[in-house]
C-alpha cells in the first residue's frame, strides 16, 4: 500500500510555498519522494523551505512569481520545464484572506481577494495544465475552504465567494481535462493553526466560538492538511477527480 503514496521521480510545484499550509505541503511532498518547486512573491522567504527540502535528499527550486500575473506564471513554468522537463503535480496553495464586514469592504479589496484566490488559481492551472496535456497526465490540488460552501457571520463576503469559485473551477477543469488523464481536486479546510489563525484565536471568546462549530473540538494542524494533499497527488487517488475534500473536523456534516 505504501507504494500508492510514493512520489519518487515526480516533480511538484507548490504556490504559496513560503509559509503556512504551502510550506507544510511542500515538505510533505518531498518526504514522500517528490522534487519540489516552491513559488511565492518573496524569494527570500522561499529559500529556507527549499533548503529544508534539500536536506531530505530531494531537489528543490525556489522561484519568485506573482500568481495573478499570467506572464510571471508563464516564466515560472518555463523555468521549471528547463530544469526538470516535466511537471507531475501542482498544488495551488497561494491565497489571500481579507476579513472585512460586508458593508465596509471596498470594491477594490473585494476584487483583490478574488484576483488572488480565483484568478491566481486559474492562471496557474492554465499554465501547468498545458504542460500536463502534452504529457497526457498530471495531478492538480487546489486549496479551497469550508467557506466555499458555508457562510460566516462576518468577514467572509469576499473570501467565501472566492473559495466557492475555486470549487466550481476545480470541478470544471476535472471534467474538461479528464480525457488528458489530468486529475483536478481540492482540499477544503476549516480553521487551520497557522501564524495568521493564532492571531485570530488570541481572543478567548472568539476562539471558543470558533472551536464550538467544529464537532471534533479542535482546529486543524498543518499535518492534517498534508495527508489529504499527498493522497490527491499520488496514485492512491487514481479514480478520484472533481472532488472537494473537506478537512474540517466534521463542520460540513451539518453540526453547529
Amino acid at each position: 500500500m505504501t507504494e500508492l503514496f510514493d512520489l519518487s521521480g515526480k516533480v511538484a510545484i507548490v504556490t504559496g510555498g513560503s509559509g503556512g499550509i504551502g510550506r507544510a505541503v511542500a515538505i510533505g511532498l518531498a518526504r514522500h519522494g517528490a522534487d519540489v518547486v516552491v513559488v511565492a512573491r518573496t524569494l527570500s522567504k522561499l529559500e529556507p523551505v527549499a533548503n529544508e527540502i534539500r536536506s531530505l535528499g530531494k531537489k528543490a527550486t525556489a522561484i519568485s512569481a506573482d500568481v495573478t500575473d499570467e506572464q510571471s506564471v508563464s516564466r515560472m513554468v518555463d523555468d521549471v520545464m528547463k530544469e526538470f522537463s516535466r511537471i507531475d503535480i501542482l498544488v495551488n496553495s497561494a491565497g489571500l484572506a481579507l476579513r472585512r464586514p460586508a458593508a465596509e469592504i471596498t470594491v477594490n479589496e473585494w476584487q483583490q481577494v478574488m484576483d488572488f484566490n480565483v484568478l491566481g488559481t486559474f492562471i496557474c492551472c492554465k499554465a501547468v495544465g498545458r504542460v500536463m496535456i502534452r504529457q497526457n497526465g498530471g495531478k492538480i490540488v487546489n486549496m479551497s475552504s469550508i467557506r466555499g460552501i458555508l457562510g460566516a457571520s462576518m468577514g467572509a463576503a469576499a473570501y467565501g465567494p472566492s473559495k466557492g469559485a475555486v470549487d466550481a473551477l476545480t470541478r470544471t477543469l476535472a471534467c474538461e481535462w479528464a480525457k488528458y488523464n489530468i486529475f483536478v481536486n481540492a482540499v477544503a479546510p476549516s480553521l487551520v493553526m497557522t501564524d495568521l489563525s493564532r492571531s485570530l484565536m488570541s481572543d478567548p471568546e472568539q476562539a471558543k466560538a470558533r472551536i464550538a462549530r467544529i464537532p471534533l473540538g479542535r482546529e486543524a494542524e498543518l499535518e492534517d492538511i498534508v495527508g489529504p494533499t499527498i493522497f490527491l497527488a499520488s496514485r492512491a487517488s487514481s479514480f478520484i477527480t472533481g472532488q472537494i475534500i473537506h478537512v474540517d473536523g466534521g463542520t460540513s456534516a451539518g453540526i453547529t
